[in-house]
């Protein structure tokens, strides 16, 4: 009876150790991933600094400007004056069609399903 208890917990002791190795392994696994996936979202977001630094280096409004006029033929534009700005009571809003009314009566919330028909 000794003896199969001794086999028993070796056999226990055995496979606890394989599953420990397998757990080991995937966390150095997991850990690995990790660090490939933070250093490239520090990649991207040096990228996307060095982009919007791009982006306000190409929207210097001397620049706009310089193009604006360069391609007056091609696309018309004009520089922007304060008198193409319009107020808030010269803009038309559509008529009203219609009030809904006040609601005098009760309006009963409890229906169940035989008051519907």
């Amino acid at each position: 009876m000794r003896t199969l208890l001794y086999i028993s917990a070796a056999l226990a002791v055995m496979g606890l150790a394989f599953w420990a190795y397998q757990e080991n392994y995937r966390t150095k696994d997991a850990l690995a991933e990790v660090r490939v996936l933070q250093r490239d979202i520090a990649e991207a977001r040096d990228t996307l600094g060095i982009l919007r630094g791009e982006w306000a280096y190409l929207n210097r409004p001397e620049r706009l400007r310089d193009l604006a006029e360069i391609n007056f033929d091609l696309l018309g534009l004009l520089p922007m004056e304060p008198q193409q700005f319009g107020r808030v009571d010269q803009i038309s809003y559509p008529s009203v069609i219609a009030p809904l009314g006040l609601i005098t009566g009760a309006v009963d919330t409890n229906a169940t399903l035989g008051d519907a028909q």
